[in-house]
Formats: structure tokens, C-alpha cells, sequence
């Protein structure tokens, strides 16, 4: 397959994964992807050398990274899924830390489990990307548990990701 025709074919699993106009936001014409020699499927985009997003062979949907979520969450159109903290837990998290229910102080009521989220502290700072474990109402209701598994927090702690995920 041809490069705009992967650019074209990634773009349309954001738009799936985020919303329509999600995928011309997150990928412009100027990324550069990275093709598994193995499997011949796009495994990262990178857009001016800043990782971005990975493709995830088993589900077949995006992993943000701290950039690729700043990318989408500016401007109009398609917004990730996220969710707030508290201040006093928002340095650990952003250090890596899951995000547990009770820190949570405010949500996007769509949220599913196992979707792509992004976590925001008070002042509405990207401080963390990952998998949601509970609902937008779990979250919302609950006290006690994991609401997302962390992938990446922005500290420089945590620029590489977990192994154990």
C-alpha cells in the first residue's frame, strides 16, 4: 500500500476511535509512519520527529502519547475521551501513577471501559494518557478502584512506556 493511502486508512480508524474529523486533525499530510518490517501494518506515527500514536495490532485501535493528545484536544472538532483529578494526585499521576475513582472530579459521561482516555489536572493541563478501566459513571459513582491504567504520564520519569501494559 501507498503512503496516502495508509495516511488515509489511519486517519479513518481515528475518525472510528474519536470522532469524525479526528483523524485530519491528529494526522496531517506531514507525518511519517513507521511499518512493521514483520507484518507490513503501521506500527507509530510520528508527525515533526514527536511520537504521536501507536497502533495497537490486537484491538487495531490508536495508544496516544502525551503529544498526540495535546494535538487532539486543541481546536474544534473530535475530542478524546477524559477525565479530571484532583491536584494532590495529579503529580503522582502525571509521574505514571494509575488515576484511582476517588481522585476523580469530573468526566466524560461517554466514556466506555477499555478506551483510549485523557487525564487533566485542575488547570486543565494534559497530565496523562491511558486505558480506561471503569465507565464515566463508574468513575463518577464509585470510591474505591482503578479508573484508568496510566500509560504515560508527562513527567520525563515516565517518556517511556510501562513494560508490564
Amino acid at each position: 500500500m501507498r503512503c496516502m493511502e495508509l495516511l488515509q486508512v489511519i486517519r479513518k480508524i481515528a475518525d472510528y476511535q474519536f470522532g469524525k474529523g479526528a483523524g485530519d486533525k491528529l494526522f496531517p499530510d506531514k507525518v511519517s509512519l513507521t511499518i512493521s518490517k514483520k507484518t507490513g501494518r503501521v506500527r507509530q506515527i510520528r508527525y515533526e520527529g514527536e511520537l504521536i500514536a501507536t497502533l495497537n495490532p490486537t484491538s487495531g485501535l490508536f495508544s496516544l502519547t502525551i503529544e498526540g493528545a495535546k494535538m487532539l484536544a486543541t481546536g474544534s472538532g473530535a475530542k478524546p475521551r477524559w477525565v479530571k483529578v484532583q491536584d494532590e494526585a495529579a503529580r503522582f499521576i502525571e509521574d505514571g501513577s494509575d488515576v484511582f475513582a476517588k481522585h476523580v472530579v469530573d468526566i466524560d459521561e461517554e466514556i466506555r471501559p477499555m478506551e483510549e482516555v485523557v487525564v487533566f489536572n485542575s488547570s486543565n493541563e494534559i497530565i496523562a494518557v491511558g486505558k480506561a478501566v471503569l465507565s464515566g459513571a463508574e468513575m463518577r459513582d464509585f470510591t474505591r478502584g482503578v479508573a484508568v491504567r496510566v500509560r504515560r504520564g508527562r513527567s520525563e520519569k515516565t517518556k517511556k512506556e510501562k513494560d508490564t501494559r
